[in-house]
């Protein structure tokens, strides 16, 4: 493979015919077992991206599966604090265990290796990658039915080990209402086509306020042309989230897991119609 690949072989004019893409997924953990693994990307970072995942894992958990959350974030983690972690993730020389939030949810992130949470990650893309592959081949998971992965923002090097080491089997892209929202929705529909993996849909964050009082829906940054956008793109909107001041403090408080509102329950059905929908 050359060093200048696009990882798009359809535009490819060198003989790489003996590389098979499920070569390339790394092994997993022998003493764990995942049904399925779902990834949240967006093509820019501040839209929510976080709070979408711990809010679906936490949906899931409360249907009653076993339910895991890799922080693929390295850079920017806050997957431990918006489910209220302080604790350290601990390993015994063959693999690491993943910390265990309040509500049984399985989580590895950075942060819960580090011996400083404060201190920065300043590392080269390819050790960040190789961080995320072993979170998927050192960690033991145990047995999921479901694996949430948090992506950092952008198409980039974390997004490309995920999708090439990692069997990942849909994609939620998280966006906002803003101006970026057909470039941020077109960049991550590009790269999940040219990875061949499939897009679930859209989920837009802070869509709009709803006042308390009178019940009037204030849209702060305009009325989004989501719906275009995603008609476009051939992908569906799964869920339009309002800007939630209870949502906001869960994630300072470490309390996504007792949200009295979660959005994304809606989301979490969607995917269960979706499995059950591709083994007819």
């Amino acid at each position: 493979m050359s060093e200048s690949c696009t990882h798009d072989c359809s535009t490819c004019g060198s003989s790489c015919e003996h590389v098979d893409a499920k070569d390339l997924i790394a092994p997993l953990n022998k003493y764990s077992s995942i049904s399925h693994v779902y990834a949240v990307m967006s093509g820019k970072g501040g839209v929510g991206k976080s709070s979408v995942t711990v809010s679906l894992a936490a949906a899931m958990a409360k249907k009653g599966f076993r339910v895991g959350v890799m922080d693929a974030d390295v850079t920017g983690p806050s997957i431990p604090t918006a489910f209220g972690m302080d604790g350290r993730a601990v390993g015994d020389g063959e693999s690491i265990f993943p910390e265990i939030t309040a509500g049984g949810i399985k989580v590895i992130s950075l942060n819960l290796l580090l011996e400083n949470k404060a201190d920065p990650v300043i590392w080269r893309g390819s050790l960040i990658s190789g961080v995320i592959k072993q979170f998927w081949t050192d960690v033991r998971w145990g047995e999921l039915d479901y694996l949430f992965i948090d992506m950092p923002p952008g198409t980039g090097d974390v997004p490309l080990t995920v999708f090439q080491s990692i069997p990942v089997d849909g994609i939620v892209v998280v966006t906002s209402p803003q101006d970026l929202v057909s470039l941020i929705v077109t960049k991550a529909v590009r790269m999940a086509d040219m990875m061949h993996k499939p897009i679930l849909g859209v989920v837009e964050n802070y869509s709009y306020f709803q006042c308390d009082k009178c019940g009037e829906k204030h849209f702060i940054f305009g009325h989004s042309d989501l719906d275009k956008v995603a008609k476009d793109a051939g992908v569906n909107v799964l869920a339009n989230i309002p800007m939630d001041p209870a949502m906001a403090e869960a994630m300072d408080k470490g309390e996504m897991e007792n949200i009295e509102r979660n959005y994304l329950e809606p989301v979490a059905d969607y995917i269960l119609d979706y499995e059950k929908n591709k083994k007819k």
